[in-house]
Parts: C-alpha cells; sequence; structure tokens
C-alpha cells in the first residue's frame, strides 16, 4: 500500500440534490455554469475521483428540466443544456439567449511538449469556448481512495463549461480538479541550467562569477551529468539489463559521479550557502541497476535478492516500488540540500495499468512526495494532460535556436491558460541547434523570460552556453534584463498568490478581459501578464537600417504607459518599433507595480521596495509569507494594500497598514516612490499617520525611510502635470 503522504486527499461526491438520471444517462449541475454528463450502458457511473476531476459538490443550484421532443433541456440560472436523447449527449447549450454548439470553437490548450519545433505544434483542447461554451472529456483513470490509478467501467463522462466570463469557466476548473498549489518564492526568479559536464568547482566557479558580475540567480539546475553517465568509462560497465532502448545506458541514474562531485553533500552546502535553491535532472525509465549505490537498499525495501544483480524495473503501478523509489533513492538527497526534482520522462505513455501514462504518474507521485517535510511541492516536468497544473512547473522541451520557436512560446504560454496549465517552463534562448551566435536572438529569449511565469535559461552542451558574456554584444542589456526580472519578484509571487486564491493565471490571453472585442483574437502573442501589466514580446528581428524591430500592439480603452520608454498610449492598435533595449510592456493608469531592491539574489521579502505607480485610479494587493512551507494553505499570508486615486490636478498614493500575519513583513521597510509617468508637478504632500512628515527625494522618486507595518502613508502630488 502507498505511503499516506503520496495519497491525494480528494472529496469526489457529488451533491445528491444535483443529480437527475434517465436512460442509461446522468447528468449532475454541478454549478449554474457546469454540467457533467455520464452515459453508461451498464448504468455504472463513477462517484471517485479521477486523474483529472477530484472534487464535484460544490453546493446547491437549483435547476429546472423541460422535456422537448428530441431534447431534455436542464435549465439553471446562467444556462439551458440541451441534452439529444438519440444522440445521448449535450449538443446545444444557451446562454444570454443565443443557442451555442458545444463541438465549435474551442480555443485550444496546451501540448505535451516542444521538443524538436521551431514554430509550430498541435494543441489539444481548453475549456474555453469562444462563444462561452466548451467540453471536457474525463476519459482519465480511476484514482482510488489507496492512491493508486486504475481503469473504470466504460462509460462516457463529459463535462460542459457555460460562461462568457473566461476567469468564472477557469475557477470553475480549479473547482473540481484542485488548485495550483503555491510555489517556493525562490523559482520566480531566474534559473541556471545547461547539460554539461561540471564539477563542482567549476560550477561553484560559474556561480560566484555570476555574483560578482551582479546576475542574480536563485535556482541551480545540475542535468543528468550529476550521477554517472559513462558507465565504461567511470564504472567499466560496458552491458546492462536495463537500458532505456532510446537512450544509452547511462541515462539513468541515482549514484552522485565522485569524478565530477568527490563530495556531493559538501557541493549541496556550498549552493545553500549561496543561496540557491537545487534541483537535479532525472531520467527513470531504466529503473535502479546493481551498480547503483543504493540498490542493495532498494532491494531490501523490495523484498528482492541483491545477489541476483537483476534491474529493479521502473514500475509506477506497484505502490511498493513508489514507496522505496522516493524513501531510499531520492530523500537521502532531499535531507542532503536537493530541493526538487527535474523529471525528464521522454519514454512513451503505456505502463502495466492500460491508459496509465508514466509521466502522469511521476507528476503526480513527486509532487505529492515533494511535499514530505512541509515544504512547498514542486516538480519540473512535461505537461500530463488536464488537471496537471497541479504539478508545477512545466518543462517545454528541447526547443531549437531559431526565431520561429521564439515566435511560437508567447502565443503557447498564453493559451495555456485555456486549460488551467498556468506555469510554463521553457529553455529560454533555446536548447539546440539554429543561430547559436545571434546575440539579438538571445537578448529578444530573455526579454520574454522576464515576463515568462519562469525564466530558465538553458542549453544543450553542444550549443553556445547561456551566459550573457557569451554574447558580447547585448551582453549588457541580457544582464539588465535578468536583474529586472528578479527585481519582479515580489510582483510576480502577489499574482501566484492571486492565481491561487482567485484562480485567475498569471499570463492570461487578451481575450480573458475582453471576450466581445475581435482583435483581442488577433493578437495571441501578446498577453496579460498578472493583473497589472500587458506585455508584447519583440519576436522577430530588427530593421538592419533602423535598428528596431516591429511588433503589433492592441490596447483595450484606457490609458496605458510603456514602463521601459515612458510612452502613453490611449486605447487601440499600433504597430510600434523598438530597439534592443526594451520589448513594449504596459501598465494601465492607476497601476502599483511593486519591485524588491535587496540587492544579491536575496528572495527575501524586500527590506526596500520600489513602486512603480501610474496617474490614475487603482488598487494593489501586496502578498507576503514566509516564501515556503505550507502556511498560505491556513491563510498565514500579510497583505499591504495601496490605492491610487486621481483629481483634475491631483494624484495620491495611499499605503494601507498591513493585514493578516504581519509577522512575515519587514519591521520597518525603506520606499522609493517612482511616479511614473508624472513628469512634473507643483508640490507634494506626504502624511504618515495623518501627520505631516518630511521625505527625501531623489530625481523626482520620494524616499520614505523607516515605514512600519502598521504605519498608513498618504502621498498626495498636487499640480500634476
Amino acid at each position: 500500500m502507498l505511503d499516506s503522504h503520496l495519497i491525494a486527499k480528494t472529496k469526489p461526491l457529488p451533491n445528491p440534490a444535483q443529480i437527475y438520471i434517465t436512460d442509461k444517462v446522468r447528468v449532475t449541475v454541478i454549478a449554474p455554469e457546469l454540467l457533467r454528463v455520464e452515459v453508461s450502458d451498464s448504468f455504472v457511473f463513477c462517484d471517485e475521483a479521477t486523474q483529472i476531476v477530484w472534487f464535484r459538490d460544490l453546493g446547491e443550484h437549483p435547476f429546472n428540466l423541460e422535456f422537448q421532443k428530441d431534447h431534455v433541456m436542464v435549465a439553471t440560472e446562467k444556462a439551458k443544456y440541451y441534452f439529444h436523447r438519440k444522440k445521448r449527449k449535450v449538443d446545444v447549450v444557451e446562454i444570454g439567449g443565443e443557442k451555442i454548439r458545444t463541438d465549435k470553437g474551442n480555443l485550444k490548450g496546451t501540448a505535451r511538449t516542444l521538443d524538436g519545433t521551431s514554430g509550430f505544434v498541435r494543441l489539444k483542447d481548453g475549456i474555453i469556448g469562444e462563444k462561452g461554451v466548451a467540453v471536457m472529456e474525463d476519459n482519465s483513470l480511476i484514482l482510488g481512495s489507496d492512491g493508486m490509478p486504475r481503469p473504470r467501467a466504460p462509460q462516457k463522462d463529459y463535462y460542459i463549461f457555460a460562461t462568457k466570463n473566461r476567469r468564472k469557466a477557469l475557477q470553475l476548473f480549479y473547482a473540481i480538479t484542485g488548485p495550483q498549489p503555491m510555489m517556493p518564492r525562490a523559482v520566480l526568479g531566474n534559473w541556471w541550467s545547461r547539460y554539461y559536464p561540471y564539477t563542482d568547482e567549476s560550477y561553484l566557479e560559474l556561480m560566484d562569477k555570476f555574483a560578482e558580475a551582479d546576475i542574480p540567480f536563485s535556482v541551480a539546475t545540475i542535468d543528468m551529468d550529476w550521477h554517472y553517465v559513462d558507465l565504461k568509462k567511470d564504472l567499466g560497465i560496458k552491458k546492462t539489463d536495463g537500458r532505456i532502448k532510446v537512450w544509452g545506458t547511462g541515462w539513468t541514474g541515482y549514484t552522485w559521479n565522485k569524478r565530477l562531485f568527490p563530495d556531493y553533500k559538501a557541493f549541496l552546502k556550498e549552493l545553500k550557502d549561496r543561496n540557491l535553491y537545487v534541483t537535479l535532472n532525472l531520467h527513470p525509465a531504466s529503473g535502479v541497476r546493481s551498480f547503483e549505490e543504493k540498490y542493495e537498499k532498494m532491494c531490501e525495501h523490495m523484498d528482492l535478492d541483491p545477489s541476483t544483480g537483476k534491474t529493479i524495473p521502473f514500475d509506477c503501478t506497484d505502490p511498493n516500488f513508489l514507496n522505496a523509489y522516493f524513501k531510499v533513492l531520492h530523500k537521502p538527497y532531499e535531507r542532503a540540500g536537493v530541493d526538487f526534482w527535474w523529471i525528464d520522462w521522454q519514454q512513451g505513455s503505456k505502463s502495466k495499468i492500460p491508459g496509465l501514462d508514466p509521466l502522469w504518474a511521476c507528476n503526480h507521485y513527486h509532487t505529492l512526495d515533494n511535499a514530505w517535510d512541509g515544504r512547498r511541492p514542486v516538480v519540473l516536468s512535461r505537461y500530463g494532460g488536464l488537471g496537471s497544473h497541479r504539478y508545477p512547473v512545466g518543462f517545454s522541451g528541447d526547443t531549437f535556436v531559431t526565431w520561429r520557436s521564439l515566435k511560437l512560446q508567447p502565443y503557447f504560454t498564453a493559451t495555456a491558460a485555456n486549460c488551467g496549465y498556468t506555469t510554463w517552463s521553457h529553455d529560454i534562448g533555446g536548447h539546440q541547434f539554429g543561430r547559436q551566435k545571434d546575440g539579438e536572438l538571445y537578448l529578444r529569449w530573455i526579454q520574454f523570460g522576464v515576463f515568462s511565469p519562469i525564466l530558465r535559461l538553458h542549453s544543450t552542451r553542444i550549443a553556445l552556453s547561456k551566459e550573457p558574456w557569451n554574447h558580447p554584444e547585448v551582453e549588457d542589456l541580457a544582464k539588465e534584463a535578468l536583474r529586472f526580472r528578479h527585481k519582479l519578484i515580489p510582483y510576480i509571487y502577489s499574482e501566484y498568490y492571486r492565481n491561487y486564491l482567485e484562480g485567475r493565471p498569471i499570463i492570461e490571453p487578451m481575450y480573458y478581459g475582453h471576450p466581445t472585442k475581435e482583435m483581442a483574437y488577433k493578437v495571441g502573442g501578446q498577453y496579460f501578464f498578472g493583473s497589472k501589466l500587458i506585455v508584447a514580446p519583440i519576436t522577430s528581428p530588427a530593421n538592419k537600417k533602423t535598428g528596431k524591430a516591429k511588433v503589433k500592439v492592441w490596447l483595450p480603452r484606457g490609458e496605458y504607459t510603456d514602463i521601459f520608454t515612458g510612452e502613453v498610449l490611449q486605447g487601440g492598435t499600433y504597430t510600434l518599433e523598438r530597439d534592443l533595449t526594451s520589448i513594449p510592456v504596459f501598465a494601465r493608469s492607476g497601476s502599483v507595480i511593486p519591485l524588491g531592491t535587496n540587492g544579491g539574489n536575496s528572495v527575501d521579502n524586500p527590506r526596500e521596495l520600489e513602486l512603480l505607480v501610474y496617474r490614475g485610479k487603482g488598487r494593489y494587493r501586496l502578498y507576503e509569507d514566509k516564501g515556503d512551507g505550507q502556511e498560505y494553505q491556513d491563510g498565514a499570508y500579510a497583505v499591504t494594500q495601496f490605492r491610487t486615486e486621481l483629481t483634475e490636478d491631483e494624484q495620491k498614493l495611499i499605503i494601507f497598514p498591513a493585514e493578516g500575519d504581519t509577522t512575515y513583513v519587514p519591521e520597518s521597510r525603506d520606499y522609493k516612490i517612482n511616479f511614473a509617468n508624472i513628469t512634473r508637478y507643483a508640490g507634494a504632500e506626504i502624511l504618515k499617520n495623518g501627520e505631516h512628515c518630511e521625505v527625501e527625494t531623489d530625481k523626482g522618486i520620494l524616499l520614505l525611510k523607516d515605514i512600519k507595518p502598521t504605519d498608513k502613508i498618504e502621498i498626495t502630488l498636487v499640480g500634476i502635470k
């Protein structure tokens, strides 16, 4: 039986008051905008959790039935669902008086991987329909109360989402599948990764070189060379009985390569001393072979005879193997300093249980196991189908170093929101082949990465490595972009809290905010980055004469300011040009963008906070907590609210006292207040807890010192221009 921590907590039973059964069909009104339909010739319906759906009781929601000639109409306060008796399916849904076919208009979701792609990938369906209706088929396995998947009785099982509100549809999807867990704060910084046989000394030297150049990294990735790869050279082994058919015998391994890492515990400690989160690459398909240091221990746990020397196969269908797999192979390394694992599964989708994809099993059980000591679970792995948002982070695979690859990624990343998959991690800069020495392409990729869920530089050993100094023509700009990403962590972290609490993806297509606007569907490479920014990455090379690249941008109604150039635009369609220094990133009016300025690679809640404040009226909530651990599940976090107000010639910013668990907020904090698009004003009035106070200024930026979490700050600029 599985160890208890490997059994997911589910509550799959539907509310009995929400069920209607007729002629081998069961209909469940889960919410006014969400209907479940099951068709079973054996009258056996599924009340257990599946790999996709874990929760089905969202309370009582009144509904009526109307029996028509060909249909049974299920009417809720939000929609009417027309179930066709002969077809035995809902073929039409009515929203707001408009009848919509269920087989048309899906806005797509995402794909398993971008391996080997250079500009195109076929996307699977998501749960968002262009006209508000989308169907999600659940043909996944039962996830039993024992934590193990198993086949279910033949039936059709699908869910109909019926709302023109994209965010509402996604909230319902999260409600039945479970939310994406909050991630450790450190993973939102910059990651260093390369498939390369580093030694402990060379890796640490590189980390120190980054620090000396003031290039902040918060995650250190060691690819597969952490373990023995060349078995003949390092161990004198010519053959093994556990070779992956596609790859060489050393692709799988669990024993540190002592030639490269003579004392791995000391190496991991050195990384920790440098304030780095650590992940190691795994290819588990070859199992555990007799040369592994943990082989005898694994045999002991599996009740096998080690003297036979037989390989212990990787078997995600065997609870005993899974228990030993984590307890013997992974826990010792995690205790020594490995924070999470990069699961690089490339060996097909079959296992001993028909329909069980080992990729899904790796993602599922690794995520559950990674929370073993109260830490926030993370796994870096490929997409395993609907419900995979529960297992962040997504590894999109080995793309080519081409402009076409880069152009695909903004659209691909944003569209993944349509299946709740909010945290793709790309090989920023591209993995292999293509334009290795194109500094412009390298920089544009990093600039996109700054406004991606995860910025992970990566390349293969045969490609040009992604250190900025390997691209001297754009070195300084690349460094500055990586620094800015690190400064964005307070904003990005707050947006991930918004995802966890409200079901709002950090990256959304433009049609999420504006579903009725035709242009919102035509700018597929443009997206919302959190609740306050609109990003239009540049994914084509510059004109050789002007040195500038063009990008088409659509802005909804309102006023927007480019946070890099200061350009102020009203809603409309534009063709913008940018040189290498920036890409178009727009803050809507009234926005407050918090930036951390701790320095170094610290990911702590910042002692000094810079606020980019934009003319207008708005609110922003900054979320802070320990940055790891499970506190967020109990609401143990602090929220600092910022509010902007605008009159004819006055702009006000209010910083409210922090609420919640204020122990996570520094005892005193310095603020740098940058009214970014107000060039001139007659004067400034600053109140601290209702009393006037003097502040310093530096080139128009207001400097507030020693502000406590209990303080209320009111800043009013008068006579603004």
